[in-house]
């Protein structure tokens, strides 16, 4: 299983994640596209870092919300998604370009993500963005219940999926994410690597209720803001390796 990682993220002097790090453990990289996070000089840094490390390189857009790091919800049309997306994504498909980088996929930041996967309007507008872009990119959702369900409504749209699942994230029975509101939301240390492991065994995870779901997913998102993180996505990284030479 691949891991990804939102990247990018630092803006001016305010300085977010150790992207240096992170690049050299995952597969795929998450970049800011600007309306949440990173600049000019981030997004051509973490490009950079992306080729030094061959990563996979995929636009993270957002509500234009630099304030709030994309994490508000925002009253928006549909013809607003869509444009925004595909500025979005048009700067770091250009940027990547011009140092022989291909962009691969699309994975909505925060509040839009989170309104993409629980809005069926901002769903449609998500879908269609990416249907009228220029060239095919494949767009990330979140692993759950309904794989099935989404994956007929982008065959309509002629976009393909790529469904993630959080290795530090609580999931609830019906597939869904525990608000971090509620208590033990994030996972522990041990209780990540637990749940990765059950990920890549048994493709199934452990719910808030003690109940045991199946889970499908193409690539687990993991985040590494501080020296532990990156020491446990090393861990991580390890389990992925040696799950995909049992299965060879």
């Amino acid at each position: 299983m691949k891991l990804n990682c939102d990247l990018g993220e630092s803006y001016g002097a305010w300085q977010m994640g150790l992207d240096s790090q992170m690049m050299a453990h995952i597969d795929m990289a998450n970049i800011a596209c600007g309306f949440h996070a990173g600049d000019p000089l981030v997004l051509t840094q973490t490009l950079a870092l992306a080729k030094q490390h061959n990563v996979i390189i995929g636009a993270h857009p957002s509500y234009p919300d630099l304030v709030g790091f994309g994490r508000r919800s925002m009253q928006c049309s549909q013809n607003e998604i869509i444009s925004m997306v595909h500025y979005q994504i048009s700067a770091l498909d250009g940027m990547a370009k011009n140092i022989g980088l291909t962009l691969s996929y699309v994975k909505p930041h925060g509040a839009l993500y989170n309104d993409m996967m629980a809005e069926p309007e901002v769903q449609d507008a998500i879908f269609i963005a990416l249907s009228q872009y220029h060239r095919p990119l494949k767009l990330m959702m979140l692993a759950g219940n309904d794989n099935q369900t989404l994956l007929q409504k982008a065959q309509h749209h002629n976009v393909s999926l790529l469904f993630e699942a959080f290795a530090d994230r609580r999931y609830q029975d019906n597939g869904q994410l525990t608000p971090r509101s509620q208590l033990g939301a994030v996972l522990s240390q041990n209780e990540i690597l637990s749940q990765v492991q059950q990920l890549l065994s048994k493709g199934t995870v452990i719910t808030d209720t003690a109940t045991e779901i199946p889970l499908s997913a193409d690539t687990l998102c993991v985040h590494g803001d501080n020296e532990a993180a990156i020491a446990l996505i090393a861990q991580i990284k390890q389990l992925c390796i040696k799950s995909e030479f049992k299965n060879q």
